[in-house]
């Protein structure tokens, strides 16, 4: 009598199994992608406990953190879509964990901030997978997320700390160097990074 395993293979035909075994292969890969994904989430938890100082004395309140390099290399080695995934997941833990005090505003900031610079530097990279651009991408994705940040300052930073326009807009030149520095760093890093975390997590 044949084993219930062992009696379904026999009767696929050759077509099925081969899907069969692509299927399972699919889904082995999508675990181990995963798991690396959370890895890289983890990593950068601990980054943000570890490494935090402000760059600007004038907005102290701002404080510079790697945590974006591992969502960056995750961007680079699983595309666009995992690296938004990255940002959310990484911002959700870091707001109700090591940066509490930040709150719902720390959360919003955070995933918009990072989730223009991971899509920017992300799209631009998977269309040729070179160094040059690389550069392009992270240079173009710092740009944009200072931009953005810019009008996301103003908007959402008055509704959630209670300061005035004028107060912010005051302080809004250390706030673009300040967004320009962080995503520059951590851009620079990543670019040095990559090239040799890349074979692992293409594994």
């Amino acid at each position: 009598m044949f084993g219930g395993r062992a009696s379904q293979n026999l009767f696929l035909t050759p077509k099925k199994q081969e899907r069969k075994e692509e299927d399972v292969m699919n889904n082995k890969q999508k675990s181990v992608k995963l798991a690396k994904m959370a890895m890289l989430v983890a990593i950068s938890i601990v980054l943000v406990m570890i490494v935090h100082f402000p760059l600007f004395p004038a907005v102290a309140f701002l404080e510079y953190d790697p945590a974006d390099v591992p969502i960056l290399i995750g961007t680079f080695a699983f595309g666009p879509v995992a690296g938004i995934i990255l940002t959310a997941v990484t911002s959700l833990i870091q707001g109700f964990t090591v940066s509490v005090q930040s709150g719902a505003y720390g959360i919003i900031m955070h995933i918009i901030a990072t989730t223009v610079l991971v899509t920017v530097a992300g799209v631009i990279y998977r269309k040729h997978k070179t160094k040059k651009t690389a550069v392009i991408g992270l240079i173009a994705g710092t740009l944009a997320m200072a931009v953005v940040m810019f009008f996301a300052n103003m908007v959402i930073t008055p509704k959630f700390t209670g300061m005035p326009l004028e107060a912010i807009m005051k302080l809004m030149p250390f706030i673009l160097l300040f967004n320009i520095a962080k995503a520059g760093i951590n851009s620079a890093v990543t670019f040095i990074l990559y090239k040799r975390i890349s074979p692992f997590l293409h594994k």
